[in-house]
């Protein structure tokens, strides 16, 4: 009996002894995310507050030698106590831990190899500029609490005046220009329409004070701009190219993805799903040909193939921009409707939506149209779509071009995609993850990928009743998904020029025209990025069968969706360990 006791007293204090063990590694890992977050906030204010950091109003930049220097000195002391702390972790302090080093290792590269400080004026520039913008127009600043703050931001600005004249040593002519001319802007928002904005909220006696720092601001910033003229522009050696080149391309490519793909294999995957989807639209052609037009004979030739059941699929289109809204507007609400009756996933009850109409004032994001999500440490979680647009007023060619590319088979399945369960339910769940580090620091092929992930899924569930056309609209962003991938290789590595790229995209991969036009910019600002909806695609889909091939009956659709949506964005081939240990 005493022997029993003492065994059962050993497994007692082993169990203790192993779980203060498991609290104190996680209570480590969670700490260390915990203070990089903050010094993530302290360092980059202007964005933490965009992020839903309220109280960094009352920060402002400091891009000075020292504190990169010593932001430099922590991402690497993080990034050694990391690998520290990675023998002992569990594996949701290794996912935390692994976002959290992809993070610093961007970092470590930002400063240390493309050396923003020294070759980058809008670094500077951006933050003068926008200096007191987000401050006159917050909602939840007194008036004089506004002043306070812009008197603080003087300073600030002066300090980033000092220091872009001390670091900068190069960078592109066409950058440097702008920058310039944003400066020359600023100069007189400091001079005049900011005394002038201001003067409702000062005592008159305080009043000629803030003018007189106003006026130096503006002169500390005129200032700068002399000094670039004088002494930069003309030893200007910088290109104004943007393309990357292969070697910087495939760098950039295992930092995005934290592996080791090389853009050669990328772009070999991407060319085999081209040809792949190519396939499967020509049959999805041929089969909805037979139905539509049974007394037609069907040649088998791909381009009349495709071309005909194109054409019937752009027919259907809304006439105007109210039309389109509104057709939105009821397509949520069925989309929403769909996936809760087919149990696809588990929506929240209380919806945070606006549908809107992309401003003309947006410019060329007017033609394309956007999300924009609840900041994710905001305490609103309103989120607002910003729907591609174009005015009635426009050219009707024009007009007509627009409205074929948007047509309504491509936005019944696009909502999916964009709304439920895909980028807005995405977000809308991942503003609770309990995980900041996966909130802030996402990991970059989860998102696309879900979202696209999600059309399929709702598709073979029966959303728009199997219609063929809009399965054929899914197919032609399929491959478009896959053209994105494979043109920003060949632009970046081989030297594929724009027209080049317009002519594979249209002829081989099929876009259509609005976005054929599109993607040059999007290779040329986003050549990571754009990769993304076929790289995360290709891993989401081959988790999603892997699991219905492992659980067979026991599959459920709405335990995956789930399951992804709550661990939110982390590397994807971190799933399969979760899914095995979850059943």
């Amino acid at each position: 009996m005493k022997k029993q006791w003492i065994f059962a007293l050993i497994l007692v204090l082993v169990f203790c002894f192993s779980f203060c063990q498991y609290a104190s590694g996680y209570s480590e890992v969670k700490d260390l995310c915990k203070e990089y977050i903050e010094a993530w906030r302290q360092f980059y204010p202007s964005r933490a507050f965009s992020r839903g950091f309220l109280s960094s109003i009352y920060d402002f930049e400091d891009f000075t030698q020292a504190k990169m220097e010593n932001w430099l000195k922590l991402n690497k002391a993080t990034l050694n106590e990391i690998s520290r702390l990675e023998p002992g972790m569990v594996s949701e302090d290794r996912i935390d831990a692994r976002l959290l080093r992809i993070q610093i290792l961007s970092e470590i590269d930002k400063w240390e190899l493309e050396a923003p400080n020294k070759f980058t004026l809008s670094l500077y520039s951006t933050p003068i500029t926008r200096a007191v913008t987000n401050v006159l127009d917050s909602e939840l600043l007194m008036p004089g609490e506004k002043i306070r703050i812009i008197m603080d931001r003087f300073e600030g600005v002066e300090n980033l005046c000092a220091a872009a004249a001390q670091q900068l040593e190069d960078g592109s002519p066409k950058e440097v220009e702008r920058s310039l001319r944003a400066l020359e802007s600023s100069v007189e928002f400091y001079q005049k329409s900011l005394p002038e904005t201001a003067e409702a909220w000062i005592a008159p006696d305080d009043f000629e004070g803030f003018v007189v720092k106003c006026r130096s601001t503006s002169s500390q910033i005129q200032t700068l701009i002399s000094h670039v003229k004088t002494e930069l522009v003309p030893k200007l050696k910088g290109t104004d190219s943007v393309i990357l080149g292969r070697e910087e391309f495939a760098r950039r490519l295992r930092l995005y993805t934290d592996s080791d793909l090389t853009p050669e294999r990328l772009a070999e995957l991407a060319f085999q799903e081209i040809q792949l989807v190519r396939e499967l639209i020509a049959k999805v052609c041929e089969e909805y040909i037979n139905e539509a037009y049974p007394d037609q004979k069907v040649t088998g030739d791909f381009i009349e193939l495709v071309s005909k059941a194109l054409g019937d699929m752009e027919k259907s289109h809304p006439s105007g921009q109210q039309e389109y809204l509104r057709f939105w507007e009821g397509l949520a609400q069925e989309a929403e409707e769909f996936i809760r009756e087919k149990e696809i996933a588990t929506l929240p009850e209380n919806q945070t939506l606006d549908i809107r109409l992309a401003p003309e004032s947006a410019g060329p994001m007017a033609r394309i149209g956007w999300v924009s999500p609840a900041p994710s440490f905001h305490p609103n979680p309103w989120t607002t779509i910003y729907l591609p647009n174009i005015p009635d007023s426009h050219p009707e060619k024009e007009r007509q071009d627009f409205w074929r590319s948007f047509n309504n088979h491509f936005t019944t399945f696009i909502i999916i995609h964009e709304l439920f369960p895909g980028h807005y339910i995405q977000s809308k769940i991942n503003r609770e993850n309990p995980h900041p580090v996966r909130i802030l620091f996402p990991y970059g092929l989860y998102s696309e990928g879900w979202a696209t992930l999600c059309e399929r899924v709702a598709l073979e569930a029966g959303w728009d009743n199997y219609n063929k056309l809009t399965y054929l609209a899914h197919l032609r962003k399929r491959i478009e998904n896959a053209n994105r991938a494979y043109t920003s290789v060949q632009v970046h590595c081989n030297g594929w020029d724009r027209e080049k790229v317009h002519e594979f995209s249209v002829n081989t991969s099929l876009l259509a025209p609005q976005f054929a036009k599109s993607l040059w910019g999007r290779l040329m600002s986003s050549p990571m990025q754009i990769t993304s909806y076929f790289l995360g695609t290709r891993k989401f889909t081959e988790l999603y069968e892997n699991e219905k091939n492992r659980l067979g009956d026991k599959f459920r659709t709405i335990d995956f969706m789930d399951t992804v949506l709550r661990a939110g964005p982390i590397p994807l081939d971190e799933f399969p360990a979760i899914f095995k240990n979850k059943l």
